[in-house]
């Protein structure tokens, strides 16, 4: 991060390194707020590469603006730079919904909420793409939002939002399965927060949830 802006970031931990991206917290123009930096990636070609990295933050920035119009539970986009790949958002504040899971702080309406989140986000017609327990934060309130929206699209696929609960559900069996039923109460939450007259309509997308899941178990 350089020129004019650097002034404003002071940084004060690295949340997350990976191959896709960088992530730090720390005060934006004195705001808590979070550094996403999109790594480049040295085994493409550069042209190719710079291409497909902008074009992948400028969706996920484009997404990020709509939730925050419609007062989605997720951050809000601060500042942004195509050039260089990063995004300033706002922190979030609790913990992952791992953490609760694990600790067993966890309830079962925290999981139905999660469920009415994410079809709240499928009615916007948003797939989000990650939906790891990691990608999920819960406060003190017991409020949850959705965290990191890289690997996000603007979908009118069934296949995609019902990737979105595959992906969540191979998370909680991997990783909380001493949670009985967790995935059956994200299930009931999501059918439950259903607007019928709404797309896609919930009940198919839980059908092709089923679809997926069965086929990863007749292919494991």
């Amino acid at each position: 991060m350089a020129g004019l802006h650097f002034q404003y970031w002071e940084e004060s931990e690295i949340i997350h390194e990976g191959a896709e991206a960088r992530v730090s917290s720390g005060l934006w123009l004195g705001i808590p707020a979070v550094l996403k930096t999109r790594r480049r990636r040295g085994y493409r070609h550069p042209e190719l590469d710079y291409r497909l990295t902008r074009s992948r933050i400028s969706v996920e920035a484009k997404i990020l603006s709509r939730l925050q119009s419609k007062n989605f539970p997720a951050p809000r986009l601060l500042e942004l730079d195509l050039e260089a790949s990063w995004m300033v958002l706002t922190l979030i504040e609790g913990r992952p919904i791992y953490e609760s899971l694990l600790d067993k702080s966890a309830t079962d309406e925290d999981l139905e909420m999660i469920g009415s989140i994410i079809r709240s986000l499928h009615e916007l017609g948003f797939s989000h793409g990650d939906l790891t327990t990691h990608n999920i934060m819960v406060d003190k309130d017991r409020k949850i939002s959705l965290l990191d929206f890289g690997l996000s699209r603007v979908s009118a696929e069934l296949e995609h939002f019902g990737q979105d609960l595959q992906v969540l559900n191979e998370c909680l069996s991997a990783s909380h399965s001493d949670f009985e039923g967790a995935i059956e109460r994200v299930i009931s939450g999501y059918r439950d927060a259903s607007d019928s007259d709404n797309k896609p309509n919930a009940e198919m997308v839980i059908s092709r949830f089923n679809d997926i899941r069965n086929r990863v178990r007749y292919l494991g």
